[in-house]
């Protein structure tokens, strides 16, 4: 970032670091999907936010490195949301780093107050470093929860027996006025792929367990039938996209000749496979999933029909790598016309990424998943 997008960015930030951020009630905002037949999802994964300004930047060019620090992270998320204006923004964990973060509450503030300020709707999943500060895992998405315009929820409503927090779906429905309008096109899953192994004979990461995996397949049951029945009965089910932080082993199942973007480091799965990848492709409706927490991969791959994408690394005290810059990733779904010339379901699923370069570069553009060719 040059010398004056960042003196605008701390400008902004000091403004919006002034509001009120607490709130969010029962009242949740309904998604939907815009009247040109489009829905912009914005991801950021591994913002690692701490203290702010006196937080110094990791892996940053000598020349960057004085003037270089939370602030940042949120000036990126705000040129993000200025230039995509997206229709939703999803944090997939790591938002904070629990060890420099002298109050993990303040620091979750500092970090999504970008979303909340742009009165845009956004949710968000945990990753491993959350809970290490001053609040647990429990408590930080209880605060998450309890913050201005998120759809965020710390797990399923009649639901007593899950594991993690932060485990919920979002519905997108058609165009407003169109025969789809009270039926959600487009389903967005969110779970808590948790921290560390709690299981001694089990070493590194966690995984998303039975539990959740069971809430997964009955949710998408429930879906697939709704969509799928009267009245607007459809002949397939809607897509799903899901979102959460740890990376699955079957992303190990890419070179760089099968996968749009980059790998740069190993995927840091966690040493067992649960089968959740199974799950999905058995429950049929999920065309992709996106994660973080390695934050120098950045590529989508398929793999039995769901693409599994890395968002890339996005925070300034998080590790990357010196002159590879701070990215994001944006997904775009499009409704199709029908004969009638109405909005239908969802036609296409698109991607790219940008760069917090300059420019705010976009690359890699790619179609994730398409109707005509499914």
């Amino acid at each position: 970032m040059n010398k004056n997008n960042r003196v605008v960015g701390v400008a902004v930030i000091l403004v919006f670091l002034l509001l009120p951020i607490e709130g969010g009630g029962e009242q949740k905002r309904k998604l939907r999907f815009r009247e040109n037949g489009e829905f912009k999802i914005l991801q950021v994964a591994d913002m690692h936010y701490a203290d702010g300004e006196t937080t110094p930047c990791e892996d940053v060019l000598p020349s960057q490195f004085s003037t270089c620090s939370d602030l940042n992270t949120t000036a990126f998320v705000l040129r993000m949301i200025r230039a995509e204006n997206p229709d939703l923004i999803v944090f997939t964990g790591d938002n904070i780093f629990g060890f420099d973060a002298t109050d993990a509450a303040k620091s979750l503030d500092s970090s999504l107050g970008a979303a909340v300020s742009s009165n845009t709707p956004w949710a968000a999943v945990l990753g491993n470093h959350d809970q290490e500060s001053t609040l647990s895992r429990r408590g930080v998405m209880e605060h998450i929860v309890g913050m201005k315009n998120t759809l965020s929820q710390l797990n399923p409503p009649g639901v007593n027996v899950i594991d993690g927090f932060g485990n919920y779906y979002l519905e997108v429905a058609g165009v407003e006025s169109s025969p789809l309008q009270n039926k959600s096109v487009l389903n967005l899953y969110f779970l808590d792929s948790g921290d560390y192994s709690t299981v001694p004979s089990i070493p590194g990461y966690g995984w998303i367990k039975p539990s959740q995996q069971f809430w997964f397949q009955r949710t998408s049951f429930k879906l697939r039938r709704a969509y799928m029945s009267s009245p607007e009965s459809q002949k397939a089910p809607a897509p799903g996209l899901v979102y959460f932080h740890i990376p699955l082993p079957e992303y190990s199942s890419f070179d760089s000749s099968n996968f749009t973007g980059v790998k740069q480091e190993g995927i840091s799965s966690a040493s067992v496979n649960s089968g959740f990848f199974t799950t999905m492709v058995e429950a049929g409706d999920v065309k992709a999933v996106f994660t973080g927490h390695d934050h120098l991969n950045d590529f989508c791959g398929e793999l039995s029909g769901i693409n599994l994408c890395y968002a890339g690394g996005f925070g300034y005290h998080a590790y990357g790598k010196a002159g590879w810059a701070r990215r994001a990733r944006v997904v775009v779904a499009t409704l199709e016309k029908t004969d009638k010339g109405a909005w239908g379901g969802v036609k296409s699923i698109k991607t790219w990424k940008r760069l917090d370069d300059e420019r705010l570069m976009a690359i890699d553009g790619q179609v994730l998943w398409s109707k005509n060719s499914a």
